[in-house]
């Protein structure tokens, strides 16, 4: 395996770097630290200074930060909080922009396969990305904020059943039985920790918390580990066993003391935003193909049309989740927010290049897109929420257990 010196030095001063920057600009406005490291990775990278070049060993610890990155949000989810209205309205309109986002994509691609990619990529939300930004508003725990976070929920999971389904190289049919395998698995091991058997391991965890043992975290990497495999096996895609690991987990710590809660909460927070995570968004930049995005003037067309085809294909379905009686601006909001997508688009156009599916500029516009609508989007949802009204609902018990500081 080829490791470079550089990289393995520079990598961890960008992960470094990049909070510090989010706490200087944000004395005149609010960037999302994932910005700073996708940014910092592209002009390091072989794009721009060629500084950092991609090995097989950046390569790696980018899977695992994406995976990690889909397990907390996963973990992240309160799924009694968002039941009911706000996620089977979230469900409703996430079809709708799969049947657009795969309708629009075949007008614009030259074959079936590309236009199965990108619709994809244009129907996800960055659950982990605009957690953060509500939390820092205040408007998590507002009804605003539920159905948010119900988008996001249904705007990762959804994709990933759509790649698993559509993108495996299965017929559909197959793809379908093999997706319900994996289902059954993971339900019966949900159903168990929903039952309690994981409170027979809090004394374990309670136990370790502060020794070499650690138990809750080589816990945490056993059960992600444990479901990236089958996923792997039945050949779906990494992502849905990770982020089925984290709906697992959370599980699994219910019952748990909450101060115990809190502690193993802020490790997996460290292992996972402190170190693996930063490296899948550092990577993104540095392996950004910029000569392929400015290579040609129609691939260059193409990033303004995605960014619109995002709020077009996803925004305009996500007004079906916003609350009862919302105002303008918070409609426009609600459809700022559920546009808002990186991590799956990233994932998507990565399978479709490798696959020779997917142009490598059509990627890059694609991962352009996600990358100025984490940008801008929250920003100007935020923008548009200030002197909002709606006043912020009691948040669940183990609500403040969560505090994601990535995107």
């Amino acid at each position: 395996m080829h490791i470079s010196v550089g990289t393995m030095v520079l990598v961890p001063a960008i992960a470094v770097a990049a909070p510090l920057l989010v706490r200087l600009v944000g004395r005149w406005v609010a960037i999302p630290l994932v910005v700073f490291e996708i940014v910092l990775g592209l002009a390091l990278g072989p794009a721009m200074l060629g500084w950092v070049e991609p090995d097989e060993f950046m390569s790696l610890l980018a899977d695992f930060g994406l995976a990690m990155l889909f397990f907390l949000a996963g973990n992240e989810i309160d799924f009694r909080a968002i039941r009911g209205r706000p996620l089977s309205r979230a469900a409703i309109g996430w079809i709708i922009s799969l049947a657009a986002g795969i309708g629009i994509a075949t007008v614009l691609a030259a074959d079936l396969p590309a236009a199965a990619f990108i619709g994809i990529a244009l129907t996800s939300t960055a659950l982990g990305t605009i957690m953060p930004v509500l939390r820092d508003s205040g408007d998590l725990a507002t009804p605003f904020g539920v159905a948010v976070i119900a988008l996001g929920a249904v705007g990762e999971f959804g994709p990933l059943l759509a790649i698993s389904i559509f993108l495996s190289g299965r017929s559909p049919l197959l793809a379908a039985a093999v997706l319900l395998t994996f289902a059954v698995i993971a339900g019966i091991a949900i159903w168990l920790a929903a039952k309690g058997v994981g409170k027979r391991m809090h004394r374990v965890i309670t136990a370790t918390l502060h020794t070499s043992g650690q138990f809750a975290v080589r816990l945490v990497i056993f059960v992600l580990l444990a479901l990236v495999a089958l996923s792997i096996v039945l050949d779906l895609d990494m992502l849905l066993g990770a982020f089925t690991a984290g709906v697992l987990y959370r599980l699994l710590l219910s019952g748990a003391p909450e101060r115990d809660a809190e502690i193993v909460e802020t490790k997996l927070e460290a292992v996972g935003y402190g170190f693996l995570v930063p490296v899948f968004f550092i990577n993104t930049g540095v392996t950004f193909d910029l000569a392929s995005l400015f290579g040609d003037i129609r691939t260059m067309l193409l990033l303004p049309i995605f960014l619109v085809l995002m709020l077009v294909i996803r925004g305009g379905p996500s007004l079906l989740s916003a609350p009862k009686g919302s105002s303008r601006r918070d409609l426009v909001a609600t459809a700022l927010f559920g546009a808002t997508g990186l991590p799956i688009i990233v994932a998507v156009t990565a399978i479709g290049v490798d696959n020779g599916d997917l142009p490598s500029g059509t990627a890059a516009a694609l991962v352009g897109a996600g990358m100025l609508s984490v940008l801008l989007f929250p920003l100007i949802a935020l923008a548009l929420r200030k002197g909002r009204t709606d006043v912020a609902e009691p948040a669940p018990p183990d609500s403040g257990r969560h505090v994601p500081i990535e995107g």
